[in-house]
């Protein structure tokens, strides 16, 4: 029934199986960013929102940044989804790279393409995630004055 793999066969599995362990690990460390940044994000918002329904004068402008928060939270939201299925799928390349040498079928062409989707899942969850960063910097208002027209107005004052 289950072919004679013996110790050997076993251990360069296990080789074979380190990298993409090593893969979890890394994106495991990057989930935990993505959460830090929407717990913190949701904070922000519960802030915006106490601060909204207290200030009818300034509700507007803090609606509106409510809008942005929202934004970011959709993004972290779904970098973190895609993150998650990168992990299911590098644990589908462990799990799928034993079944073969266990099972003692070919299993280059699926443990390929599991890796493919894998690390497609991985550049768009990245690309969701630095997306969301470049809103929350470019939201950023200090003194008024949003970070850009601080860096324009520093530069004037170089030149």
């Amino acid at each position: 029934m289950f072919p004679d793999i013996g110790t050997s066969g076993i251990a360069h599995a296990i080789q074979l199986a380190l990298a993409p362990v090593f893969l979890l690990s890394a994106i495991g460390a990057m989930l935990a960013v993505m959460t830090n940044r929407l717990s913190r994000i949701v904070d922000r918002a519960r802030s915006l929102e106490t601060q909204a329904a207290k200030q009818a004068e300034d509700g507007m402008h803090k609606r509106a940044e409510l809008v942005l928060v929202a934004r970011r939270a959709r993004l972290v939201s779904w970098a973190i989804a895609l993150c998650t299925t990168t992990a299911l799928l590098v644990a589908a390349v462990v799990a799928t790279l034993f079944l073969g040498a266990f099972l003692g079928f070919e299993a280059a062409i699926p443990i390929a393409l599991l890796f493919i989707a894998a690390m497609l899942s991985m550049i768009a969850a990245l690309s969701l995630f630095l997306r969301e960063v470049f809103l929350s910097t470019a939201g950023l208002r200090f003194n008024g004055a949003s970070l850009r027209e601080l860096s324009r107005s520093k530069r004037a004052q170089n030149d």
